[in-house]
């Protein structure tokens, strides 16, 4: 399943890869409008994602284009915006038929989840719930720690989403990592899941206020308690409910 993203950030599409490719899209990038509309019969994506925020000028003539022979149940659009977007652009996109906006920066987990839902929706998404992003809550049990990989003093937070694939951790101390960047590989980690702890190594994939890591590998047989835990949360939410009876 092709996607195609025009972009000019590569941060934009580091974050977007992480959370993407494990859903089983073969991601194509163009940094330029007018040559990703010259391919767009050759690479015939099952959805496309622009930046308004690079493009403020254009993504609303290749939305134009698109929509003359793909409508919006044949191949969804999610436009990107910035923190400043008038109304008037956004009315604008629904009038040319946009199937979503998000927020390019992608601090919130909110914002990965609404593109997942959106392509979901009109896309048959590979493993769905495999790499469902779960946002922790009182009955379950996640807890995160890590040493830092350059001075290894411990970082202490709270867990704002978990899947399969990875996890995004908010410090207690910001400050603490403030001199991380993305690609720093983080080796000494340790994650609660229910009743196991587990040390999976991980990789940084987005800094910032709310951290975005990768799990690269675990030690034996941990990665099958994380996917166990993960299935089995709907039942625990369940005998947590009751027990509230």
């Amino acid at each position: 399943m092709k996607l195609l993203l025009v972009l000019g950030s590569d941060k934009t599409f580091d974050n977007m890869s992480l959370f993407l490719k494990p859903l089983g899209f073969e991601l194509i990038r163009y940094r330029n409008v007018q040559k990703a509309m010259d391919n767009i019969d050759e690479i015939d994506p099952v959805g496309i994602i622009i930046s308004a925020k690079d493009f403020p000028r254009h993504w609303k003539t290749m939305v134009r284009f698109i929509r003359y022979e793909r409508s919006k149940n044949e191949c969804p659009i999610i436009i990107l915006k910035g923190n400043s977007f008038p109304e008037e652009e956004i009315n604008k996109a629904m009038a040319l038929e946009v199937n979503g906006l998000v927020l390019e920066s992608l601090e919130k987990p909110e914002e990965t989840e609404k593109i997942q839902t959106l392509l979901a929706r009109y896309v048959s998404v590979e493993d769905k719930r495999k790499n469902r992003r779960y946002r922790p809550e009182g009955w379950s049990r996640f807890d995160f720690i890590f040493s830092h990989p350059q001075n290894e003093k411990y970082i202490m937070g709270t867990v704002k989403t978990v899947s399969s694939t990875g996890i995004s951790f908010e410090p207690d101390h910001p400050a603490l990592t403030e001199n991380l960047k993305s690609g720093d590989t983080v080796q000494y980690c340790s994650l609660r899941v229910g009743d196991h702890i587990i040390s999976p190594l991980c990789a940084l994939r987005q800094p910032g206020k709310i951290l975005s890591m990768e799990f690269l590998s675990f030690p034996e047989n941990e990665k099958e308690l994380l996917d166990i835990y993960l299935e089995n949360l709907p039942l625990e939410e369940l005998k947590a409910k009751q027990g509230q009876k």
